[in-house]
């Protein structure tokens, strides 16, 4: 397969494979932090005009789990500070995790009233795919993460 592509522009593609993790990464990061930081500040975020409560509410009301406040500022936390450590490339081993939970818990719980298509819960199964991966990959060169280990 290697043999089709061109010497140069495969040369090409491996010199900026990891800036194309790092966009990657960052751009998972701040699409979170963009869910994460409406519900820390209380600011409305699309047509939620308080999305925290909506959250808790979801949690509590209509996903009839324990402790929604405790859950909804814990998913709050995790978009909005884990978005900025995983876009920073900071304990993305240890962040990228709990996305890949989150992600997959979301799935779980919705699919029955979010189907696939007309709403569908493909965005947040492409997001446990992203997630995964930066969980196993890490937080790559180009990344605080990176940067620690080359300290170290």
């Amino acid at each position: 397969m290697q043999a089709a592509i061109p010497a140069r522009l495969r040369s090409l593609g491996e010199r900026l494979e990891p800036w194309s993790y790092l966009l990657l990464r960052a751009a998972f990061g701040l699409m979170l932090m963009t869910h994460g930081i409406p519900k820390l500040l209380g600011r409305s975020h699309g047509s939620m005009a308080d999305p925290m409560a909506g959250s808790v509410h979801l949690i509590g009301n209509v996903l009839h789990l324990p402790a929604a406040p405790a859950i909804g500022w814990f998913i709050a936390l995790l978009e909005g500070v884990g978005g900025l450590m995983l876009a920073l490339g900071l304990l993305t081993r240890w962040v990228a995790p709990m996305v890949v939970v989150q992600m997959l818990v979301i799935c779980w719980l919705l699919a029955p009233t979010f189907p696939w298509i007309d709403r569908g819960f493909e965005y947040p199964l492409m997001l446990v795919f992203t997630a995964l991966l930066i969980a196993m990959r890490g937080g790559g060169r180009a990344s605080l993460d990176g940067w620690l280990a080359r300290r170290a």
